[in-house]
């Protein structure tokens, strides 16, 4: 499906934020990824210029969808970088099973590490737009703060919706007064007052995703209330 460069902007050092206009595009329940096709610029690699993403907006903006991505030395990330606004891509219906929860009875905690905010930035802003009475404690683990995409937008999110409350934390900031441990079971306990009776959804760079899933099923929480975005698309 036919869609366009609406706007690109930087949101933290090396990371770039693209939306494209399109029209008709299927609906999606926050949390999914999409494939997308970039033209031909003259950049080739082993990897191509296709590529699957996380959706980094939500289905309350309309005529859009985006991705969020760190810039790498790769054909797809350099050719993404020369896009123009009105360029042209080619983009996929939503596909993926690591959604916002349906049940907004629960306690959920969600555990972002680097650009794996992209997903909860979707979850996020839909839960605020639409006024849901979700319970969600985001912990968002950065090397230092210019390099946290969407802190501005997450904390404005913080603030219209009662039930989110953002955590932050910088592993390698010498300005940064806050939280600097890597996270496992016990730090979440610390930040977020205990596991018990949440769900975690844990999203980031795959070791990390699977070093915080494990270590908390390893703290006794059962497999059903830990999420891992196995998804390495970022």
């Amino acid at each position: 499906m036919r869609a366009t460069v609406a706007e690109k902007r930087e949101v933290a050092k090396g990371t770039l934020f693209v939306l494209f206009a399109v029209e008709n595009y299927p609906d999606y329940r926050p949390g999914a990824y999409f494939w997308i096709e970039l033209p031909d610029r003259g950049h080739t690699d082993e990897k191509g210029l296709r590529r699957h993403i996380s959706l980094a907006t939500s289905p309350t903006e309309p005529g859009v969808v985006g991705l969020a991505t760190r810039l790498r030395d790769t054909a797809f990330k350099r050719t993404l970088t020369e896009l123009e606004v009105g360029d042209e891509v080619q983009v996929e219906e939503p596909k993926g099973s690591f959604l916002l929860p349906e049940d907004m009875s629960g306690e959920y905690v969600f555990v972002a590490g680097g650009i794996g905010i992209t997903v909860f930035r979707s979850m996020l802003r839909f839960i605020a737009d639409e006024v849901l009475p979700y319970r969600v404690a985001l912990v968002y683990s950065n090397r230092d703060r210019e390099s946290a995409a969407f802190l501005d937008e997450l904390e404005a999110i913080e603030r219209r919706a009662d039930g989110v409350s953002v955590i932050l934390t910088m592993t390698d900031d010498a300005g940064w007064s806050g939280e600097t441990r890597h996270l496992d079971a016990e730090v979440l306990a610390e930040l977020v007052g205990g596991l018990e009776e949440k769900t975690f959804l844990v999203a980031g760079p795959p070791q990390m995703t699977e070093a915080v899933a494990a270590s908390l099923t390893d703290a006794g929480l059962p497999e059903e209330r830990v999420l891992a975005d196995k998804f390495s698309g970022y």
